[in-house]
């Protein structure tokens, strides 16, 4: 009983995170809002404009898209998931984003992403 007790304070505790960065993060159609979604193994990111709601990009650790060596560490994983959805994100011409963590804390595969799509030229 105890661990649903602590399983449910965490993700609630996240949930008030992402409440309160969401309040002032906005996407427009020249900076979107890149945010990313982490789960037990994988890692997922959307570039999204606010303003139409619209996606304008979105990638994931187990896309068919891209090439990641599944036998790297997951934090490896997101700095290469990362420089590539940079490189595709200069492809479109975008060179500025508002980076949404989504309740996230910044360490680990959320810092390595970030990391990653920083190498590949956008600022944030």
């Amino acid at each position: 009983m105890k661990k649903k007790k602590s399983t449910y304070k965490k993700n609630f505790n996240r949930k008030r995170r992402k409440f309160l960065i969401r309040k002032n993060i906005f996407g427009t159609s020249d900076q979107p809002r890149l945010t990313v979604f982490r789960s037990l193994k994988n890692l997922s990111a959307q570039m999204i404009d606010d303003d139409n709601g619209v996606t304008v990009l979105g990638l994931s650790t187990n896309s068919n898209e891209i090439d990641i060596d599944k036998s790297k560490k997951k934090t490896e994983q997101s700095f290469e998931l990362g420089k590539q959805f940079g490189e595709l994100a200069k492809k479109k011409k975008i060179k500025k984003v508002v980076f949404d963590r989504n309740g996230y804390l910044f360490h680990g595969r959320i810092k390595a992403f970030a990391d990653g799509v920083r190498k590949a030229g956008l600022e944030f």
